[in-house]
């Protein structure tokens, strides 16, 4: 990656970078996404753990959405989570 992911306040997002051919993709997923998703029991979460504890599995989904066309900047939705497997534990 190039720069390390980030919790962004203001869009109460995580934005995050993931290498595809060699180069940074930008990409952003919603803390709620991120809650309902991997951790919907939980109560005061934290969207960076969260996203800590399942990195690979949100990159992944980043790489199948440019593979399907996505442009920069990918921001994944609740959907594109749950699609594919995704999310294999809870």
């Amino acid at each position: 990656m190039s720069e390390e992911p980030y919790f962004d306040e203001a869009s109460s997002t995580v934005r995050f970078w993931v290498q595809i051919d060699g180069r940074p993709f930008a990409a952003s997923v919603r803390s709620a996404a991120l809650h309902y998703c991997f951790r919907p029991e939980a109560t005061g979460d934290i969207p960076m753990e969260t996203f800590g504890m399942h990195t690979a599995e949100i990159e992944s989904v980043v790489r199948r959405r440019v593979s399907e066309g996505a442009r920069e900047p990918v921001m994944l939705r609740e959907f594109d989570l749950r699609v594919g497997g995704v999310p294999k534990s809870r």
